[in-house]
């Protein structure tokens, strides 16, 4: 089951996020690649292989990641004006 101690895994898929954009991934596609990320941990260290469950949790974990991307980069653009 999820942990508190999980939500650490969300800056995790921030970081290998910011990793692909510096490798020149398109913008647009960095919040599906959060996403995928995100089911792939869910499913395999979360929920230990139960799918339903991992993907869940996973979707939670890519989609905040996402969020976060997002406010960072708002908040970064914002300040630069």
């Amino acid at each position: 089951m999820f942990e508190v101690y999980d939500v650490v895994l969300i800056p995790l898929i921030l970081g290998i996020v910011e990793l692909f954009k510096r490798a020149g991934v398109s913008k647009k596609v960095l919040p599906f690649i959060a996403l995928v990320i995100g089911i792939a941990v869910g499913v395999i260290y979360v929920a230990d292989f139960d799918l339903k469950q991992g993907i869940l949790v996973g979707a939670m974990l890519g989609l905040s990641a996402s969020g976060l991307y997002s406010s960072a980069k708002n908040t970064v653009e914002k300040s630069d004006e």
